[in-house]
């Protein structure tokens, strides 16, 4: 492990000091691109405006009309955290927006992991039809289904794609649905500037754009217009599970989902969710979205239907949401037993591809006829994480008729960009990828069995092609040393306040720290006294069992526990450089 101070521009971070900002956070900021105080204003009125995303303004007419003549529209949304919340924004949306008109008829369809498989599907499109719909409105999926859109058209529905997955590519080439209209800003010719916006504030738009539409027509005026700002914890939520960078945009969103929830105004389905994960609202940070409440919802789209997780969000009913968060959080834990079993085989799988003096592969693949096919991506993700190698893992497809067919799920490491790997692979061996998609750290790809071993050469090929020694190092960016004037409980809560996330991390400092004692804790847990600065503290290594010197420069973030009514400064380690 490679610890990397990274740098501060120093006349950047003395103008934020200049303009009133916390000396430690100017230094933070100034580290992650921030030059001027003004970028740091998370007021609405700055949020990129619905025009200049391509689509926006003709889904809002196409909707006022579905709105104004009372049709149907049936929400097709995905079975992820992300799709689950775009699905109940898009609900509550569209509800909210109607009321003036007395319209409610909104309604939604999950499709099932196993046996629909992801995105709009012409069977799909059978079912929404069937349902008596009007109008398809897709949530976080629909960009690459060419089929399905064609086939929802054909039995004559409306069809608006709203979604933020890249584009589909044939014979290297872009290609997107067609006679549908389409809500993308990584569609051809958006000039957004947001390209890391969720699924869910993708749907947000849509929803600001149709609520100016209504405007216009004089449904309702300025001071009558509904406050769709009340979604934005929905908003941010689905934004931080879904971990899309935290440009600009998508940090203002979840400052302002995050402020709203601080103040418990949030749907009763999220306040549910914050209960049975023991956290509290008030309290709310962006770690609570992506590790606490997201979590329970991909749970139900992992292991059972993501339509208990929709249910939860869009419920105006106290107890049925306490009752559907119990649910979730049941789920949760079945699926936290299963993925320890898989993560436990697949990482002696994976150990088994080289020996115990070497270094793991460029690139790894494993496969368990046992393993479930909802838990792919969080074992992909772990094993990444452990072995530092652009990883997928598959399991057997459970649908009927596709016992033959692998589902994959491939997370990747920085400087490798995981679906054009898979691009490359389906272009030198052809056939050999049924389905694939995704993005530059993670994508998920469908292969017959018998193409098992041509897929782990061919993804080991690009990788030994692409990446370097430098690229194959264990790295971790860290703030550098932390001053012990800083080490207090009150600049802990003030660290914790912000919004941190994929592309702004949160705050790693590191320096060199004498281990006064260590011991395990849980069997698993390496418990920590230290001397900071020759000042005594407590540290704690989740998940890390082994011995540290008495002298070692570690990678730390802050974090405050209570004992005996005290609260008190410790350090979460996170690397140890040895």
């Amino acid at each position: 492990m490679k610890i990397i101070t990274r740098d501060v521009p120093p006349r950047a971070a003395w103008a934020l000091e200049q303009g009133g900002v916390h000396p430690l956070l100017a230094r933070l900021f100034a580290a992650r691109g921030i030059t001027a105080k003004e970028q740091l204003d998370d007021a609405l009125s700055l949020l990129l405006p619905p025009a200049s995303m391509k689509g926006a303004a003709e889904a809002a007419r196409a909707l006022a009309e579905a709105v104004t003549a009372n049709k149907t529209v049936c929400i097709v949304a995905d079975y992820d955290c992300d799709g689950a919340t775009a699905c109940a924004v898009g609900v509550r949306g569209l509800r909210l927006l109607g009321a003036p008109l007395g319209f409610d008829r909104v309604r939604y369809l999950v499709p099932d992991r196993v046996t629909d498989g992801y995105g709009l599907t012409p069977s799909i499109a059978q079912r929404v039809k069937a349902s008596g719909a009007d109008v398809l409105v897709t949530v976080d999926n629909g960009i690459a289904s060419l089929a399905g859109v064609s086939a929802a058209r054909e039995l004559g529905l409306q069809v608006i794609v709203t979604d933020h997955h890249l584009p589909a590519l044939q014979d290297g080439a872009v290609v997107v649905p067609e006679d549908c209209i389409i809500v993308n800003p990584n569609q051809p010719g958006c000039d957004f500037e947001s390209k890391s916006i969720a699924g869910v504030g993708v749907m947000f738009y849509v929803l600001l754009a149709l609520r100016a539409e209504l405007r216009e027509r004089a449904v309702f005026d300025l001071k009558t217009q509904p406050k769709i700002d009340a979604l934005l914890p929905l908003v941010a939520l689905g934004t931080v599970a879904d971990v899309v960078k935290l440009d600009a945009n998508n940090r203002r969103l979840v400052a302002q989902g995050l402020k709203r929830v601080r103040v418990g105004a949030m749907p009763p389905g999220m306040r549910a969710l914050f209960n049975v994960a023991a956290r509290r609202p008030e309290m709310a940070t962006s770690f609570d979205f992506g590790f606490a409440l997201g979590p329970r919802l991909n749970a139900a789209g992992r292991l059972a239907d993501m339509t208990l997780g929709i249910e939860c969000l869009i419920t105006d009913d106290a107890l049925r949401a306490d009752e559907l968060a119990r649910t979730l959080d049941g789920i949760n834990r079945e699926r936290k037993a299963i993925e320890g079993d898989m993560r436990e085989q697949a990482l002696a799988l994976a150990e088994d591809l080289f020996d115990a003096s070497e270094e793991p592969p460029p690139a790894v693949t494993v496969f368990d006829p046992d393993f479930h096919e909802g838990v792919v991506g969080i074992v992909a993700s772990r094993l990444k994480d452990k072995l530092h190698r652009p990883t997928f893992v598959f399991a057997a497809s459970r649908a009927e008729g596709k016992e033959h067919e692998l589902k994959g799920s491939g997370r990747s490491i920085p400087g490798f960009h995981l679906r054009d790997a898979l691009d490359l692979v389906a272009k030198r061996h052809p056939g050999v990828l049924l389905r694939f998609g995704g993005h530059a750290m993670a994508a998920g790809c469908t292969i017959e069995e018998e193409h098992l071993e041509t897929f782990e050469a061919a993804l080991q090929q690009v990788a030994h092609e692409w990446l370097d020694a430098a690229t194959l190092q264990r790295r971790l960016e860290a703030d550098g040393v932390l001053d012990k004037q800083y080490r207090r409980t009150d600049l802990v809560d003030t660290l914790h306040k912000e919004v941190w996330g994929q592309g702004f991390a949160p705050p790693v400092f590191c320096e060199e720290l004498q281990i006064v004692s260590q011991r395990l804790v849980g069997e698993k847990h390496l418990a920590l006294k230290m001397k900071h600065q020759g000042e005594p503290v407590d540290g704690i290594w989740f998940g890390h069992t082994d011995p540290l010197p008495e002298r070692v420069r570690l990678a730390f973030r802050l974090d405050a526990d209570e004992w005996q009514g005290q609260r008190r400064v410790r350090f979460l380690v996170e690397a140890a450089e040895i």
